[in-house]
């Protein structure tokens, strides 16, 4: 019954994930973004100063692919060869490792180029869906997952989402704070690897009840 209710959560977190990326899509595409995200964009940067900044640049940094992948690394090692769990090994690098090629595959189909504001720090590529956010969503949603299934304690499931959601929420404000994303390239990063999380584990509920 317990996988069952998860994979019940997790197809319909997919589903509305997925259709909240096709809206905000047609609103990006339909130039309709601009304003809202130009005065978010203005709203975070007037917070601006040089320990926020240093601040934002490391959440910024626990969203990279340097960090993301060490993360990773750790947690396939844990998972593989301490605890043994192939199939939660599976689903883990399926999750993280599908993150980034589905975000090279849409920002190549959209082509959005970053804002122009203010930027505070550089960076190359297009904007539409962040990376981070995708990549961090995977990963600390992923992770939080598979945490949960094995921790009863109720506070000790509380405070894996908290943490889970608080560095996946600064990581995404600190891309918009540093000028190189827009925050419907944060949202829409969001969304997508909440599909696609979602997506996951609904495969993966369906086939361990099965089994």
């Amino acid at each position: 019954m317990v996988n069952r209710s998860h994979w019940r959560r997790a197809s319909t977190w997919a589903v509305i994930s997925a259709a909240l990326f096709i809206y905000v899509c047609v609103i990006m595409l339909a130039d309709k973004a601009g304003f809202i995200d130009d005065t978010i964009i203005r709203r975070v940067q007037s917070w601006e100063s040089p320990d926020l900044t240093s601040v934002m640049e490391t959440f910024t940094w626990l969203g990279s692919t340097l960090v993301v992948t060490v993360i990773a690394l750790v947690a396939i090692v844990l998972l593989a060869v301490f605890l043994g769990h192939r199939k939660e090994l599976l689903l883990f690098i399926v999750v993280v490792g599908g993150a980034p090629l589905l975000n090279k595959l849409l920002k190549s189909i959209f082509e959005r180029e970053r804002p122009s504001l203010h930027r505070i720090v550089e960076e190359a590529g297009y904007s539409f869906p962040s990376g981070h956010s995708m990549a961090a969503f995977a990963l600390y949603g992923v992770l939080t997952y598979l945490l949960w299934r094995h921790v009863t304690n109720a506070w000790g499931r509380v405070l894996m989402i908290v943490l889970g959601l608080g560095l996946t929420l600064c990581i995404g404000v600190s891309r918009v704070y540093l000028g190189v994303h827009y925050p419907s390239d944060v949202i829409a990063g969001y969304l997508v690897s909440g599909a696609w999380l979602g997506a996951a584990i609904e495969v993966f509920e369906r086939t361990t009840r099965r089994r």
